[in-house]
């Protein structure tokens, strides 16, 4: 190896030589790389053929290929970096060019950062988690062993909001309706109406500032905004049924979201019980409270997502932003499982919430073994049934709750950042299917290296 030396201490004229030159060294090294792994365990051409993607015949060429804009979303989560740095990233590295099949020379470079939430967008829109899952597992099958056993939980995937209190909701309506209450007067050149506005603006900034905040406070303050909330919302539509002017349907849908928060709110202030579908964020109003029953975080906020493991490799069940009880999917869960393998599942591993008598007649008539707690008397092979138990929760609480932290930490998913319910479910399936690629592309490389030993 030759000795690394510091540019600031010596003086010489080099030429950095250009990937066209040596295409072959530069190519090479990129398959060797944790990135270049990935590459070689994604079927490309499926994935493009599932997502209906294809090269535009009408107006200029696209800077990404069809390969190249889902190359784009692994890269995403592989780098771990918001959209403006991933595309200076891919301005400056090579490999990153392979991996979306394109090359820029010195004096080319990607501008308009803005690309990858298009294509985000553009790829939510004809996107199938099962159909996508079927083109990876049929292509992974060959690298995974004992197909025929099984772990699955839950775990929740948070989206990027502020936690949502009833004070900090009621004011982002109320400020969200008196702005575009004022610039509707101001484009109509009419008197804007009196309200009460500019008096409780103060004095929420003040409530918000304290660190302790009394229950007549929130009281005061809560009964407050949902009148000034009240007398906004009938100005703003006088306004409009008075009023002819072209209006956004976005415009609409907000106003429809916070008519519901309204409602919701004054029934929650009211009655003192949640109501049902709770609008908690009016930027997402698809979000719901996701009650995990944690020391650290008892209330999360994003999708929840049952999820199988089949020998380290982890699929989507079923993805939701409303609650649900994962132990009603248990059989849900064998049947999908046997149709990515193709193979009689015989062991499944579960937590306790899975174990309902439904699911237990279900897994003894189909012949699966499973680490639920015993009921009733001991069998004969009480001891086997323990060890094999044993074994069973050990993989899953391991290597099953221990790959949720890994996709959280590693591959972007510890918030996720989209605006729109269709890009965060996309953005939850490629963070998991990154990890899941990595994982495949080592198997494949120990497996080329066995080869040629």
């Amino acid at each position: 190896m030759t000795k690394i030396r510091r540019i600031s201490q010596f003086q010489h004229n080099f030429e950095f030589k250009s990937p066209e030159e040596n295409f072959g060294v530069v190519y090479a090294q990129f398959l060797e790389s944790n990135l270049g792994k990935i590459y070689q365990a994604i079927p490309w051409q499926d994935l493009v053929y599932r997502f209906n993607l294809k090269e535009s015949k009408k107006g200029p060429d696209c800077l990404f290929s069809p390969k190249g804009k889902l190359a784009l979303m692994f890269l995403k989560h592989y780098a771990c970096c918001s959209d403006q740095r991933l595309i200076e990233q891919l301005n400056a590295n090579v490999h990153y060019q392979f991996f979306c099949d394109m090359f820029l020379s010195l004096d080319e470079s990607i501008g308009n950062f803005r690309i990858v939430s298009q294509i985000r967008g553009e790829l939510a829109e004809n996107f199938d988690i099962n159909e996508a899952q079927k083109c990876f597992a049929s292509y992974w099958l060959p690298y995974m062993k004992a197909l025929g056993h099984a772990t699955t939980d839950a775990t929740c995937y948070e989206s990027e909001v502020r936690f949502p209190t009833n004070q900090k909701l009621l004011w982002e309506c109320v400020d969200w309706t008196y702005g575009q209450m004022r610039l509707t007067c101001k484009r109509l050149k009419i008197k804007l109406p009196r309200t009460k506005y500019l008096k409780w603006k103060p004095r929420y900034f003040d409530y918000s500032r304290k660190r302790r905040k009394p229950s007549k406070d929130k009281r005061v303050l809560t009964r407050s905004l949902l009148n000034l909330l009240h007398k906004i919302n009938e100005e703003l539509d006088w306004i409009e049924e008075n009023y002819s002017f072209d209006i956004s349907d976005k415009y609409y849908k907000r106003r429809e979201i916070i008519k519901k928060v309204y409602t919701q709110q004054l029934e929650l202030f009211t009655t003192g019980e949640s109501p049902k579908n709770r609008i908690v964020s009016i930027a997402k109003s698809y979000i719901r409270p996701i009650v995990r029953g944690k020391e650290i975080k008892k209330v999360e906020f994003g999708a929840k997502v049952n999820k199988i493991q089949i020998d380290g490799i982890n699929f989507i069940e079923h993805l939701s932003f409303d609650a649900f009880n994962e132990g009603t999917h248990f059989q849900s869960t064998v049947r999908l499982t046997q149709e990515l393998t193709h193979t009689k599942l015989t062991v499944m591993g579960a937590d306790a919430i899975y174990a309902t008598n439904a699911n237990r007649k279900f897994a003894t008539l189909n012949n699966i073994r499973t680490d639920f707690c015993r009921k009733g008397r001991a069998g004969k092979h009480e001891k086997s049934r323990k060890q094999l138990a044993f074994m069973i929760t050990k993989e899953r609480a391991s290597r099953l709750e221990g790959s949720f932290g890994k996709e959280k930490e590693h591959y972007h998913l510890k918030k996720v950042k989209a605006r729109t319910k269709k890009n965060e479910i996309l953005w939850i399936f490629f963070g998991i299917h990154t990890a899941n690629a990595l994982e495949i592309g080592r198997r494949m490389s120990k497996g080329k290296i066995k080869l040629a030993a």
